[in-house]
């Protein structure tokens, strides 16, 4: 078994892939970090461990540190110029986050056509991926509750409480959601332009917000579990 690893900024998600399917996927708090151990002691053997971080290398250490324990040592991926069917246009290719490379890579191996790939965690990303496999470019914003936190935080009077989607908003809350909702969808409206051109084009969409965001979305999408670990899963394969 091939253990797979997308440590995010709060939370690290894990999968078991036998190289042909997935067997077992989970996720742990980074603020509960040490329960990973745990989960790894009951996994069973594993040959590999391949892993996208974008948490940083402390974070990067404590994992290393349980691997090596269990006679483990984890491979950390770096984003490609070209690979796995995809080619990456950024300005510096190596600058481009590996959760959003291996997130690309996913996505080219779901779906052959061109796709708006969209991540809604803490910070939500819009990746423009051409027919061709070509990363165009993208786009980040803060993600669906960092806004929410960034008016709580940064004004006087506005809470942060749970609110509803509403067309017109009549609390306050309801206000604050509805607009933050707005927000998210009308990027992601506006970059899935930029491929709803293209024959088959989708929103391939993941992440946290993701549920929120779905039925609110006026563009052709797919939901997706997770695209880095299905992109991380097309990376234990021949290139």
């Amino acid at each position: 078994m091939d253990l797979l690893l997308d440590v995010g900024n709060t939370r690290l998600k894990w999968g078991l892939h036998d190289g042909v399917r997935w067997c077992g996927q989970g996720a742990v708090l980074l603020s509960a970090l040490d329960g990973f151990a745990d989960v790894l002691a009951g996994l069973g053997p594993i040959r590999r461990v391949l892993g996208a971080n974008v948490a940083g290398a402390t974070v990067g250490g404590r994992l290393g540190a349980f691997l090596e324990r269990a006679g483990l040592v984890a491979e950390w991926i770096r984003p490609m110029a070209e690979g796995y069917g995809v080619r990456n246009a950024y300005l510096d290719p190596s600058r481009l986050g590996a959760d959003r490379w291996a997130a690309l890579v996913g996505a080219r191996a779901i779906h052959g056509a061109a796709a708006l790939v969209v991540t809604s965690g803490t910070a939500t990303t819009a990746d423009v991926l051409d027919g061709q496999g070509v990363f165009q470019g993208g786009v980040i914003l803060p993600g669906l509750d960092l806004m929410r936190l960034s008016l709580a935080r940064d004004t006087a009077q506005l809470p942060y409480t749970d609110g509803r989607f509403e067309h017109m908003p009549r609390r306050t809350a309801d206000a604050i959601q509805t607009g933050c909702l707005h927000a998210q969808l009308g990027a992601i409206e506006r970059m899935f332009r930029l491929v709803a051109a293209e024959p088959g084009s989708l929103c391939l969409l993941n992440g946290g917000a993701a549920a929120s965001l779905a039925p609110l979305l006026e563009c052709p999408l797919r939901e997706v579990d997770n695209l880095v670990l299905e992109g991380l899963a097309r990376m234990l394969m021949p290139d």
